[in-house]
């Protein structure tokens, strides 16, 4: 250890601040003099006591920055990577599937083990898997097209969900992270850094989450303390001296609340952060990436623009802790996540979120490079807009925009005393108040209706019509309050209530007519009020609310009308049953059948006067019978047309032959069969499938290309079952019984009715060249 002599600061004739600037002091260098240590020499004290002063040691600390032979020249962003203590996964997270991804887990291994199942055998099951895939990629489209909000928050919670860093390092093309709050401390909580996106720096802050329990620990659960607040707000202040664009990431259950924390500041530090955002000069952009919880996520989140991701979430308190403060249960958490409205959608209504950022199907941790480059594409769009404000109108337009939200009533005056233990009115007394409490209750309603109306047309079943009371009676009363807060708004509710006071003098009874003078004031103050209805502040939600009256109303009319149609027919099938089972002329005409047998002719001019008679009044009383049946369902029958002498010679030689419909019949059946093993044993059956989806996902479409496509998958599929079928031994069959009915017309005999074979000269029994196999292949396809 070497000693230095104690030099004065004039030793040298030069003044202290010299010496302090200096690289050498009187020959001795100062990084020697930072690395020596010193030996104060000793002074005696009045009491005699010698003092000595020794340096503290300290441990040298490596140089940041890598050796450069040990930085690989492949890595994007260089030495940058080394410094950064977020590095890669070792090994690629293991999925976690969520409680109501069950079904989808359940298709997936029955997949995995179809797949096992065709290594293992070497046989081919490429049908089967495809269709399983589709039916797993249908099931995954139908349960993430209509989630529930407290399943969006278990995707936003998903442990695999990419985080803040993630997307970072996904979308910038340079990232170099900034630590410190410049107090001594650095909360690993909220990370900050300088990143550029297509050449234009921004400054990035944003939550972090951890990818494993030893990074969340890491990480405190992206919970920050007062550190990670002011560590935030120096980058703000960094970022408004030189200009840098902000654009922060929340991802957060909220702020840390321990004990330690609140002593140190935690509320003074996101007051603080909320007030210095409202005045930076540059645009900020947040991007809700998971859950936003509270006053932690709002700390980062006060910006001009606000976008979400598709399935995460912002709330003022999580729906566990909102349903034990309410319901003293946190069983209630789907109750109250459904009621604090905290998913994107529900928050864009609100007009509190600007806009939802997609996501792919089963979340973002499905593909995050994609996820990512969304938020890139959205975070550019929303940038070039603000940055084409001046600082005034930039400043402006964050203030309006919290402005705008929430609703309030100004001028209003309210007894003290009623102030104290409020509560909620049960119903709502003006229109405003009515769309904030029951608008989306309304909506959500009609919604569960509209889904039980069309299972009850997919299952036959009928749909209550007390639910379809309810409903409409709640939108007309919902209707009544919204007129009635148009009519004050535009000034008119005291000559309503004058006239209606006229209305209730002038008719002492309701049927009593109107005096004519009092109809043209009437008629006048309605038309005054169609005139000034657009300036009333509710117009939107007032039509909005008639057209779901009216929707419902029109649906309602339809289910009526459906239903008295399908009781109606039901009655007329009974009733003609009825009459035709009467026991008297199931014996006559088991009699009539008997005798035509017994005849044993060949022409129907060889039977006798006498069975052609019987033949008729058969006929005759099987017609009366059927219109007294329907008379007696009030059903007027206005003319009956008696059919020729020649049908009833056409019915006895149908009876002569009918071992040859039977054939015909049952070669129907073979060619059906043989259809359906067909589409089995192909790819056809895929195809199929694929045809349902595609044509379910057009709908109504009118796009030529979705046409032509359909189209296209149906010509396919019907080329492949008539070369299937033309191909089999059905076809010398069919060719057998065509030559059997060319024999038989050849007689003069006709089988069939002329009206039968009306379009195109093919009867519905398929007597006319491929008549049977399209017609089956069409009745398949109606089964598939």
């Amino acid at each position: 250890m070497s000693s230095l002599p104690h030099f004065p600061a004039t030793s040298s004739g030069r003044p202290a601040s010299d010496l302090l600037r200096s690289s050498f002091t009187d020959g001795m260098p100062l990084k020697t003099l930072g690395r020596a240590s010193f030996w104060i020499r000793p002074r005696r004290l009045e009491l005699g006591v010698l003092c000595m002063k020794k340096m503290r040691k300290v441990k040298k600390h490596d140089y940041p920055w890598p050796d450069p032979k040990d930085v690989d020249p492949d890595v994007k962003r260089g030495f940058t990577t080394y410094l950064s203590d977020f590095k890669p996964l070792a090994e690629k997270p293991k999925p976690v599937p969520l409680p109501f991804e069950k079904p989808l887990m359940d298709l997936e291994m029955k997949i995995t083990d179809v797949k096992k199942m065709a290594e293992e055998t070497g046989l081919d099951f490429t049908d089967q898997i495809s269709l399983l895939e589709n039916k797993y990629q249908q099931a995954l489209k139908d349960l993430y097209t209509r989630l529930t909000p407290i399943q969006r928050l278990s995707i936003a919670r998903h442990p695999n969900r990419p985080t803040f860093l993630d997307h970072v390092l996904n979308i910038t093309d340079k990232w170099v992270e900034l630590h410190g709050d410049r107090a001594g401390y650095d909360d690993p909580a909220i990370v900050t850094g300088l990143g550029s996106i297509d050449g234009k720096n921004y400054m990035f802050i944003g939550h972090q989450k951890g990818r494993n329990t030893k990074e969340n620990i890491h990480r405190n659960f992206a919970m920050p303390t007062p550190h990670g607040y002011r560590k935030a707000l120096r980058m703000m202040y960094y970022a408004d001296h030189h200009g840098f664009p902000i654009i922060t990431f929340i991802d957060t259950p909220g702020a840390f609340a321990d004990l330690k924390s609140e002593e140190i500041g935690q509320g003074e530090a996101i007051a603080h952060n909320l007030r210095t955002m409202f005045g930076l000069k540059v645009p900020i952009v947040t991007v809700v990436i998971g859950e936003g919880g509270s006053g932690g996520a709002l700390a980062i989140g006060c910006a001009n623009k606000l976008l979400m991701m598709e399935n995460s979430v912002f709330y003022v308190a999580s729906p566990e802790a909102c349903a034990a403060i309410l319901w003293k249960s946190a069983q209630a958490a789907p109750k109250a996540a459904e009621k604090l409205r905290i998913t994107a959608s529900e928050l864009c209504k609100l007009k509190i979120a600007d806009g939802i950022i997609p996501e792919p199907l089963g979340g973002a941790h499905v593909d995050p490079s994609w996820t990512s480059q969304q938020i890139k594409v959205a975070i550019i769009d929303a940038m070039n807009e603000l940055s084409e404000m001046d600082t005034e109108a930039l400043l402006n337009h964050r203030m309006l925009k919290f402005r705008a939200i929430g609703g309030f009533e100004e001028a209003t005056s309210l007894d003290p005393r009623k102030k104290i233990n409020m509560k909620k009115k049960d119903e709502p007394t003006t229109g405003a108040t009515a769309e904030l409490l029951t608008g989306a209750e309304i909506e959500g309603e009609i919604e569960k209706l509209k889904e039980q109306l069309l299972k009850s047309k997919e299952s036959s079943d009928k749909l209550p019509d007390v639910a379809f009371n309810e409903m409409i009676d709640k939108l007309r009363k919902e209707v009544e309050l919204e007129y009635t807060e148009a009519v004050t708004a535009v000034g008119l509710q005291e000559r309503l209530d004058m006239l209606r006071q006229e209305v209730a003098k002038a008719r002492t009874s309701s049927e009593q007519p109107l005096d004519p003078v009092l109809e043209d004031k009437i008629n006048k103050v309605k038309q005054e009020f169609s005139q000034r209805l657009a300036e009333a502040p509710n117009l939107a939600i007032l039509n909005s609310k008639l057209q779901m009256l009216k929707d419902l109303t029109d649906a309602k009319k339809q289910s009526e009308k459906n239903s008295r149609l399908v009781t109606l027919k039901e009655e007329i099938n009974k009733g003609l049953q009825g009459a035709l089972d009467q026991s008297k002329l199931k014996e006559e005409l088991v009699v009539l059948r008997e005798e035509i047998s017994r005849a044993g002719v060949t022409n129907v001019e060889d039977l006798d006067e006498g069975l052609k008679e019987k033949i008729v009044n058969v006929r005759e009383e099987i017609v009366s019978n059927l219109g007294e049946a329907l008379k007696s369902m009030n059903l007027n029958i206005e003319h009956v047309v008696p059919k020729e002498v020649a049908h009833v010679e056409d019915y006895v030689e149908q009876q002569r032959y009918a071992a040859l419909k039977d054939q015909i019949t049952e070669l129907n059946e073979e060619i059906s069969k043989e259809i359906v093993e067909t589409i089995n044993s192909s790819d056809l059956k895929g195809k199929i499938e694929n045809l349902k989806l595609e044509a379910s996902m057009s709908g109504k479409s009118s796009n030529p290309e979705v046409k032509s496509k359909l189209e296209e998958l149906k010509q396919e599929i019907k080329q492949r079952v008539e070369e299937a079928m033309s191909s089999s031994e059905l076809a010398e069959k069919y060719e057998m019984l065509m030559q059997e009915m060319v024999n038989i017309k050849s007689q003069g005999v006709s089988l069939v009715d002329e009206e039968e074979n009306s379009e195109g000269g093919e009867s519905k029994h398929g007597f006319s060249g491929m008549g049977i196999i399209n017609m089956d292949a069409d009745h398949n396809r109606s089964l598939i």
